[in-house]
């Protein structure tokens, strides 16, 4: 059974006190960004002249359906762009397998046009994070089409690291990814703590690691909570 919020705040506390954050990880898809449009509008309002057929609903059956599969081509899903993948999905997702519809969903994934920021003051608190010495690092499972967008959407400065799971070679929930972003920032595990919005992922993966974690939209709900909570202690609820 996994722990609640205060057991596992208790249980860190018993190893390692009370301890005042110094980095931060950040989730990018669903945490930090968020899609301009649903997927399955896109993809069926871009794949209309490439004589796509299915419905929105039917798209995002199929799609839910592609993504759960194991991805049998290689151990990770996002090696390198990620293109062979991304071809499987959308393939997998629409029935049309036309490579020029394929690269015009690609290519659009990866400009500001597809792509906001969920919280408005993001910007402003993690500016204050870093004048107040906390180190920021974004850890994310993506392709390497995730620096450019964060650059496209001027945001990567507010970083002192990204840790891209096609670049690390290993995706979340394994540890190996957020041993890295601490490496990247120099500090220790049990002195970071990761924000994202998938239990497996981010919760259990950055506790294995050695992190304390916050499951957003259930601890927290705003970048202001996590800077308050990481700026103090990290005391839940």
């Amino acid at each position: 059974e996994p722990m609640g919020a205060r057991e596992y705040y208790d249980y860190r506390r018993a190893i390692y006190g009370d301890i005042t954050h110094k980095a931060i990880l950040v989730d990018a898809a669903g945490t930090l960004l968020a899609p301009t449009e649903p997927m399955a509008q896109v993809y069926r309002t871009v794949g209309e002249k490439y004589g796509v057929k299915y419905s929105e609903d039917e798209i995002l059956m199929r799609y839910r359906q592609a993504y759960a599969q194991p991805w049998g081509r290689s151990r990770l899903r996002y090696v390198d762009d990620g293109r062979p993948f991304w071809q499987h999905i959308v393939s997998s997702s629409t029935g049309c397998s036309d490579l020029q519809y394929f690269e015009e969903l690609y290519h659009y994934y990866t400009t500001e046009k597809a792509w906001r920021l969920i919280d408005p003051d993001a910007k402003y608190v993690f500016e204050a994070l870093r004048r107040a010495g906390v180190r920021t690092a974004v850890v994310s499972n993506f392709d390497t089409r995730l620096r450019p967008l964060l650059q496209a959407l001027n945001c990567d400065h507010w970083f002192d690291a990204v840790a891209v799971s096609a670049e690390v070679a290993a995706e979340k929930p394994n540890p190996t990814i957020f041993l890295k972003a601490c490496e990247l920032l120099d500090v220790k595990p049990e002195e970071a703590v990761h924000i994202g919005d998938d239990r497996r992922n981010d919760l259990w993966g950055a506790r294995d690691a050695g992190c304390d974690a916050w499951l957003w939209g259930s601890d927290v709900h705003s970048f202001k909570e996590v800077s308050f909570l990481s700026l103090s202690a990290p005391k839940l609820n």
